[in-house]
């Protein structure tokens, strides 16, 4: 199923599209997509066609989950991403972690931060945990998914890569993490190694790739992870980006206000966003 969340900000409610892409409200069900309800998401019975229609103007999309603690991303695993940033692919997954505070929906705007001259796009395959994860196996990591969605891991590569610390502030800005539209459970998607993925600027295609190219796959991230600390329903792992990425072209090329930046993964919906300044 897609489940996904409407309505302003912070007052989010919880749906899910019915055969036909409409909208059905879920609030009578389910207090918003988090937590246990997360955990027992593959077993709630639910028919949308008996829930009621999210009526009235087109609403704005939220973050397709909700009560996020964690949001940990998996840098440089795309090989070919690697080698156009002048990087070598990692022996291990390099784990980062991006503010929750930068996430928003889908369509909401990028917003320039003040200072900002290097603020980039990444398409990026979104995993949801939906059960807790602790010293997992890769064999079973899988089980312990709630769903899947888009991720623009928006960054501003001079706070990331030209001032002294971590990449934490360059990743962290403000509507630096738009996550949506929908939360698609993981029985639509059976093999998320084979999923195309695209980002665009205006007309311009600059990311064309696929799950296929990942170094390190979803399950052995999740397994990875679950060494280290324990994944919690909620949590949101941003799997890397294919190449494509401003940063790598020659010359650069960064987001200007007023361009509108489109990006999708095959089966998992698509994003369109404003940029606009900070």
């Amino acid at each position: 199923m897609k489940f996904l969340r409407y309505g302003p900000r912070g007052a989010e409610k919880p749906a899910v599209l019915d055969a036909a892409g409409k909208l059905r409200d879920l609030s009578g069900v389910i207090p918003d997509l988090s937590g246990e309800v997360l955990t027992r998401l593959d077993s709630l019975a639910i028919d949308p066609e008996k829930l009621p229609f999210v009526t009235g103007a087109p609403p704005r999309i939220g973050a397709c989950v909700a009560g996020t603690g964690k949001f940990i991303c998996i840098g440089l695993n795309y090989a070919d991403h690697a080698a156009e940033s002048g990087l070598q692919v990692p022996p291990e997954p390099v784990i980062f972690m991006k503010a929750t505070s930068a996430i928003c929906g889908p369509n909401d705007p990028i917003l320039l931060p003040r200072g900002s001259i290097k603020t980039d796009w990444e398409v990026e395959l979104g995993v949801i945990i939906g059960k807790p994860a602790k010293y997992v196996s890769e064999a079973d990591a899988l089980d312990h998914v709630a769903g899947y969605c888009v991720v623009n891991d928006v960054s501003e590569r001079a706070f990331q890569t030209e001032r002294s610390g971590q990449w934490t502030k360059g990743k962290s800005c403000d509507n630096f993490g738009q996550i949506g539209p929908w939360l698609v459970t993981r029985d639509e998607v059976p093999d998320p190694q084979n999923l195309s993925m695209w980002l665009k600027v205006g007309d311009q295609t600059m990311q064309n790739g696929s799950t296929k190219t990942m170094v390190y796959g979803v399950a052995h991230i999740i397994a990875y992870l679950s060494q280290f600390f324990t994944l919690h329903p909620g949590d949101v792992i941003s799997t890397g980006t294919p190449p494509g990425v401003g940063m790598g072209m020659k010359p650069p090329r960064y987001l200007r206000e007023g361009e509108v930046v489109s990006l999708g993964i095959q089966g998992l919906g698509e994003q369109k966003q404003l940029v606009e300044q900070g």
